[in-house]
């Protein structure tokens, strides 16, 4: 007589996080300023403030943008402030910096402005297998709000998952 096979996992009572879910849909796109410099070392004011003006804007509408200079220039902070002024009719969020820096802030925003009410004493697991490229800092942010307020935290998918918290019972 054979047993009735029965899902664990399936019954279990683990609530699934998976950041992928979340991932925010728009273009990645970096500008680099170093064209924009004169002779691609130092910044004329007037030249500057000519390719702003000149510059299609309108390539990053509902795009995130990643702005840099990748030469080693010396460029002033107004200067990234007039494009910051530009790209904010035209993207979602910008920074100053690379696209794996553009990504965190995105996760970072993201997972700050999570609704973990649902996560309050769960069991949780964050799902590690993903299509989209989740930056590590992440899973960081993500464990470092839900630490305070779940009974368990783990890594992985549920049949294979590997323990990081358990709350201390007083």
């Amino acid at each position: 007589m054979s047993k009735e096979i029965i899902n664990r996992v399936s019954n279990s009572k683990l609530i699934t996080i998976d950041l992928e879910d979340f991932y925010p849909e728009g273009k990645r796109h970096v500008l680099d300023i170093k064209d924009w410099l004169h002779e691609g070392l130092f910044l004329k004011e007037k030249e500057f403030r000519s390719n702003i003006n000149n510059f299609d804007w309108t390539k990053f509408n509902g795009g995130y943008v990643a702005v840099l200079c990748s030469n080693e220039a010396i460029v002033p902070t107004w200067a990234y402030l007039l494009i910051a002024i530009k790209l904010k009719s035209n993207c979602i969020k910008n920074v100053v910096g690379d696209l794996n820096y553009l990504e965190k802030f995105i996760f970072k925003d993201l997972v700050n402005s999570m609704d973990l009410s649902l996560f309050v004493d769960k069991a949780v697991i964050i799902k590690g297998c993903t299509k989209k490229s989740i930056p590590v800092d992440a899973y960081f942010q993500i464990v470092d709000r839900l630490k305070p307020i779940t009974k368990t935290i783990m890594f992985g998918e549920a049949c294979s998952s590997v323990p990081l918290y358990k709350k201390k019972n007083n």
